[in-house]
């Protein structure tokens, strides 16, 4: 889909397996079962939603999926897919991963951050070795010395190579990256959680990671478990949904499976979102 003179693709990096409970939190599970049917394991299907930005003669990646780097326990506990479907799924656009200029991570979990660096000879390189990552500083700050309660979703070996090979751009609140391209804070999952505004042409597009994973978590109280800050989500998805739905913009959801990017429109006093093909 054309923004003006930018154009975005979504990448499709792949399904993975996470528990539906902690995806939905609160939610009781007669309510959130009925939106996203679990397995006998009680886990709901997720995909590793990113997207591929050309802007100013750049290429642009935001998220870079789960990555290549699992053991078979790990393989087993979230389901990841044998070989690298964000790798293929990038050069089904004919873009080579020394052609991207730019990675956007929104945070540095595991599922947004995997593909960064990748394995060669045993050794571990960026993926992208011409790229500048652009991060939180806050974020990167915060990956290196996680809490208790979310390491497990923090993996060294995601970014210390991007830090070895001095390819971070590390910023410090909202900015423009490119013309046309800025990094916002959305705070809640974390503190250092960024989203991706897009725009162009007269339309903006917004990639907002896990503050709203699934479509199914338009309602402001359905907030995944994982969040270090529920209450900050909260009232981050407040903010961020009225200015959508305001706006007219597309907004693209880090988890869903079936429906990465949509409009949001109010109907009946609820939220609710309609399908938007950017590949078209």
């Amino acid at each position: 889909m054309h923004f003006g003179d930018l154009e975005v693709r979504h990448i499709h990096g792949g399904t993975f397996w996470l528990d539906g409970g902690s995806m939905f939190g609160v939610v009781p599970k007669p309510l959130w079962e009925k939106k996203m049917a679990p397995d006998d394991r009680n886990r709901i299907p997720l995909a590793a939603n990113s997207l591929l930005v050309r802007a100013a003669g750049k290429n642009i990646l935001v998220e870079t999926g789960n990555g290549t780097k699992w053991d078979a326990k790990l393989r087993n506990i979230y389901g990841f897919a044998e070989g690298d479907p964000y790798g293929d799924a990038l050069a089904k656009t004919g873009v080579k991963p020394e052609e991207i200029d730019v990675v956007i991570n929104t945070h540095l979990h595991f599922d947004h951050a995997g593909g960064n660096t990748r394995l060669v000879d045993g050794r571990l390189v960026p993926t992208f070795p011409n790229a500048k990552y652009v991060v939180q500083r806050t974020e990167l700050e915060h990956a290196m010395r996680p809490t208790e309660r979310d390491r497990a979703s923090y993996y060294a070996h995601d970014f210390i190579a991007v830090t070895e090979a001095g390819q971070w751009q590390l910023v410090d609140g909202d900015c423009e990256i490119l013309p046309g391209v800025s990094v916002v804070r959305i705070p809640g999952h974390n503190l250092q959680m960024q989203g991706v505004q897009i725009k162009g042409g007269g339309k903006t597009l917004m990639m907002v990671a896990d503050l709203i994973p699934t479509r199914h978590h338009l309602p402001l109280p359905w907030i995944i478990a994982y969040d270090l800050y529920p209450l900050t989500t909260l009232e981050t998805k407040r903010k961020w949904i009225g200015e959508i739905v305001r706006n007219g913009w597309m907004v693209v959801f880090g988890h869903d499976p079936d429906w990465p990017a949509g409009t949001l429109h109010e109907q009946n006093g609820k939220v609710v979102s309609e399908p938007v093909d950017l590949d078209n």
